[in-house]
């Protein structure tokens, strides 16, 4: 008879929540009395309950209690000793504060950040690189207001506005706020804590010059891009290397006048035209960093396409479509799991050797989610079982001819 090496004996959900330090949670408990006046549903329960819907998928309340009490006898080592109804779950995402499962995420963030950094990055400017950028996550139901005009149609369904900040070298959020989808960008702005010679890199929709101005004087260094209406007077043209960059067209110093409190303030720049000839596109950037190449500036704004490949990875691979509660709060609370979720399943890839698509990753761990299988140790080499099975099935056949 074979013998399975990967037999494990905790199912793969329990390995995740492993990754959770439990005297973490305890202190989070504390802080917020989260399970003050809830008699069996406590913090910890919830919490499991809610990564299990996003790892498995479950779209509805029924889904997820169902699921729940087909594997209760395979969550009782977690200390799950009852399965709540329908009614209880929905009571708590609408009662317990999301804030408690927003500190559970930057906690776990902080506590596995130095395994999250990208080998791959050669410029030594990304470890100082912040990327800004926001989603829109649609509701079926006008909970928020939605972003952008309304549809002449009246069909505009209600919009939650995540506004997220990534550190470059860790690819993983490391500052989230949640709003309704009318709210501006770059209000987004004023809630940054950004070290001393950081760079941070942003899109058109945070132009704000009062918090560029503040940001020069901090010896803080953004990256973004010109608008087509933006008005400035060009005081010095800085001449392009002929030897490297040919996409470089223009790279000058311009000021930037804007009204702050009634008076007339001047913002110095430095505004770089560069052609994208792979998209056929003409790019215009504005820094106030007057030091680093033009082709280093237009490359530090390309990689701003990072945030964007992360929020396809988180809507993509816990779906933010079905909602559990058509209040804020149970809202808030989903979107949160579903980033503690990603930010475990970035763990378990950073401490694997061998190299998986984070999609194929995900799959595997909802369709065996309960599979009492060794995680780490399957997706190391997953071919050596197959290759044992076939090697004892040729050996040993079920029927003899």
């Amino acid at each position: 008879m074979s013998k399975n090496t990967y037999f494990y004996g905790q199912p793969i959900f329990s390995q995740l929540l492993s990754l959770i330090d439990k005297s973490v949670l305890n202190q989070i408990i504390s802080k917020y009395q989260s399970d003050r006046y809830y008699k069996k549903l406590n913090t910890w329960h919830h919490l499991v309950s809610m990564l299990y819907c996003c790892f498995s998928g479950a779209s509805a309340l029924r889904e997820l209690t169902t699921g729940l009490l087909a594997c209760q006898n395979k969550l009782i080592h977690l200390g799950i000793q009852f399965i709540p109804r329908r009614s209880t779950l929905s009571d708590s995402n609408k009662k317990r504060s999301s804030i408690v499962f927003a500190d559970i995420y930057m906690k776990l963030f902080k506590k596995y950040r130095h395994l999250l950094p990208d080998s791959r990055l050669r410029m030594e400017v990304l470890n100082k690189l912040y990327i800004v950028d926001s989603t829109i996550i649609s509701l079926f139901k006008d909970i928020l207001k939605v972003a952008g005009r309304p549809r002449k149609d009246g069909k505009s369904k209600g919009g939650i506005k995540a506004h997220v900040m990534i550190h470059a070298a860790e690819l993983m959020p490391c500052l989230v706020r949640l709003t309704k989808g009318s709210q501006h960008d770059h209000t987004f702005l004023k809630q940054l804590q950004l070290p001393e010679g950081s760079y941070v890199v942003m899109d058109k929709g945070y132009i704000d010059y009062r918090q560029y101005a503040q940001w020069s004087h901090q010896g803080i260094f953004y990256i973004t891009r010109m608008k087509e209406n933006a008005r400035y007077q060009s005081i010095d043209e800085l001449e392009l290397p002929e030897d490297k960059d040919f996409c470089v067209l223009k790279d000058e110093k311009v000021v930037i006048s804007f009204k702050t409190d009634g008076q007339v303030q001047e913002l110095q720049n430095r505004r770089i035209a560069y052609y994208d000839d792979l998209n056929n596109k003409l790019l215009v950037f504005m820094t106030n960093n007057m030091e680093l190449e033009a082709a280093t500036i237009a490359a530090i704004y390309k990689y701003r396409w990072q945030i964007e490949l992360l929020f396809k990875k988180l809507k993509q691979n816990f779906p933010l479509k079905y909602f559990l509660g058509d209040n804020q709060n149970a809202i808030e609370i989903q979107i949160w799991s579903a980033l503690i979720c990603l930010l475990l399943m970035e763990v378990v890839r950073k401490q694997i050797k061998k190299r998986w698509a984070f999609s194929n990753m995900v799959s595997l761990v909802r369709f065996h989610l309960m599979a009492y299988v060794h995680l780490t140790r399957f997706l190391n080499n997953p071919d050596l079982e197959l290759q044992k099975t076939i090697y004892k099935t040729n050996q040993y056949p079920l029927f003899s001819p």
